[in-house]
């Protein structure tokens, strides 16, 4: 702050004091005595109105016959509605260029109106412009009417009786400027400095403390604080804007002043709007943390990014036309013809851009999801604007396009409710159809018993006579979110269904061949002996269940 201080005195002090009014592109206007009265073109009636209210030759009077037209009835005091434009012309920093002042009494406005008028500075005084009246050139009869208005909106909040208080201080020259320039100047870096002061006051000890203490302590440091700081320069920028005119310096340092905090403004509100993306930001982030989709999280920092690159871009744009002065339209023009040939010559990264959007929108998947798409397979990591990055479960990663995606066909296995488990319990042609009975029994039991099976909707049947076996169809559901919880359910099934075959005596079997023989006297035979009564099998069953609860309990 004291450095934008410093920096806003020497700005004034080496400029160059001399008046505007009274040169042409830097050289002295040479004086006629007849052009203090003479309305007969633009440039004499500019003449007139401005070298009789110069400090040397201060004549509001002779000034007001450029203002005076028939149109304007009623007492109208015209000195004083002359001085009140001349300092509107000063207090907004416009530069009359007596050069550029067309002499022809015929003048015709070709660029705007095509009349019989001459505008100062279009831009920024556009209500303040010189019309012909027969055969004299004055001020618009509405321009005249808006004198007052205009000069509230230069010196608002009542400034503008300062500034016929301010020269009662002293008006002693030093360095080029009066002693009231001089006291007002040392005021306002006084001004600065108390209200840098302030404003630290209130938003590190105030704003700071209350956020602490309702729990926003980190929100408030590295979000808010930065916002308000930024702002309190935003504030004095407008302060600066407005004692830079109650001074009345030359009007080649306002015009310059001016045109430095013009620029200022658009840029000191980017970094405004630029910071409070990242509040922004922060509210949506914490609205993805309350669902359960992650994809959320990964659409945050796009926002972000597309937040920050909007804000740029029209911050930029306005800097461009607000302060340098430059006419955006025909850049917009050139942008829109450039927009073109760049979209035709980056078809497919505009594609992947759409591909993005239509991920986000329909939500195919979600970041940690196990999808296959063609030769893919693997976990979602990460969603960007151009492609989308999954894990595969060599551990490689692999970056797919998002044109891609939105076309292809995507298998999401981490949208599934329930996870299928299909396997062939293949035993021996040996077993009795009362134990095939019994095991089929126990196969369900243990589906039934177990906590993250589906109850509903399992199948388990002996339904095939295959070659060397007897083959037990085992087809079911688990209700598990991940694929590590699924391997673990699987692992706890296949080790109770080696159990039960355990206790019933089920032998599972495997390709083999085998060669009858003679049975012999001495030798025993390698086929176990069944029992041939189905309650002996009913009750192993029931002993294998009641030993499993017991585990449980």
């Amino acid at each position: 702050m004291k450095r934008f201080s410093w920096i806003w005195v020497i700005i004034c002090l080496s400029w160059n004091v001399v008046s505007a009014q009274v040169m042409i592109d830097g050289s002295p206007v040479p004086i006629d005595p007849e052009d203090y009265h003479n309305l007969q073109s633009p440039y004499t009636a500019s003449l007139t109105f401005f070298l009789n209210l110069r400090e040397d030759n201060f004549d509001p009077e002779a000034a007001a016959m450029a203002l005076m037209t028939e149109e304007l009835a009623g007492d109208v005091d015209f000195s004083e509605l002359a001085f009140k434009l001349k300092q509107i012309f000063d207090g907004n920093g416009v530069v009359v260029k007596f050069s550029e002042i067309p002499s022809e009494a015929s003048y015709i406005d070709t660029v705007f109106t095509n009349q019989a008028k001459y505008f100062f500075d279009s831009k920024v005084l556009p209500l303040v412009y010189l019309q012909r009246y027969e055969n004299e050139w004055k001020f618009s009869a509405f321009t005249v009417s808006q004198i007052d208005e205009l000069h509230q909106a230069t010196f608002p909040f009542g400034t503008d009786k300062l500034m016929n208080q301010l020269p009662k201080i002293g008006t002693n020259t030093y360095f080029g400027f009066q002693t009231w320039q001089l006291v007002g100047l040392f005021g306002f870096i006084l001004l600065l400095f108390l209200a840098h002061k302030l404003f630290t006051f209130i938003f590190d000890r105030v704003i700071l403390y209350t956020l602490n203490r309702m729990g926003y302590g980190n929100l408030g440091e590295r979000y808010i604080l930065p916002v308000a700081k930024v702002l309190s320069i935003y504030l004095i920028l407008l302060v600066s804007a407005l004692v830079i005119r109650l001074l009345q310096l030359p009007v080649e340092v306002v015009s310059f002043v001016l045109k430095i905090l013009h620029a200022a403004k658009p840029f000191v509100l980017t970094i405004v709007f630029y910071k409070i993306v990242d509040i922004i930001a922060l509210y949506f982030a914490k609205l993805a943390e309350k669902t359960e989709s992650t994809l959320d999280d990964q659409l945050v920092p796009l926002i972000r990014k597309t937040l920050k690159s909007f804000v740029v871009v029209v911050g930029t744009l306005f800097i461009l036309k607000e302060g340098l002065d430059v006419d955006i339209v025909p850049f917009l023009t050139g942008l829109s013809i450039g927009g073109l040939a760049f979209a035709l010559a980056a078809q497919d990264t505009i594609k992947n851009f759409f591909g993005s959007v239509m991920i986000f929108i329909d939500k195919p998947f979600q970041v940690g999801d196990w999808i296959t798409s063609g030769d893919v397979d693997g976990t979602v990591e990460e969603v960007g604007f151009r492609s989308t990055r999954i894990r595969t479960f060599r551990n490689s990663v692999t970056y797919i396009p998002n044109g891609k995606i939105a076309d292809a066909t995507i298998d999401n296995h981490g949208l599934r409710k329930y996870r299928r488990f299909y396997t062939t319990l293949t035993i021996t042609y040996d077993t009795p159809h009362e134990l095939v009975e019994t095991f089929v029994e126990g196969l369900r039991e243990i589906v039934l018993n177990h906590p993250d099976t589906r109850k509903d909707a399992f199948n388990i049947y002996f339904n095939n006579l295959s070659s060397y076996s007897k083959d037990i169809m085992f087809y079911i559901f688990f209700e598990v979110p991940t694929w590590p919880e699924e391997l673990r359910c699987r692992h706890e099934i296949l080790i109770q269904i080696v159990q039960l075959s355990e206790v019933l005596g089920v032998r599972f079997a495997f390709p083999t061949q085998t060669l009858h023989m003679e049975s012999f006297p001495e030798k025993k035979d390698l086929v176990p002996v069944y029992p041939t009564d189905s309650m002996v099998y009913k009750q192993k069953l029931s002993q294998f269940f009641n030993q499993e609860l017991g585990k449980k309990e």
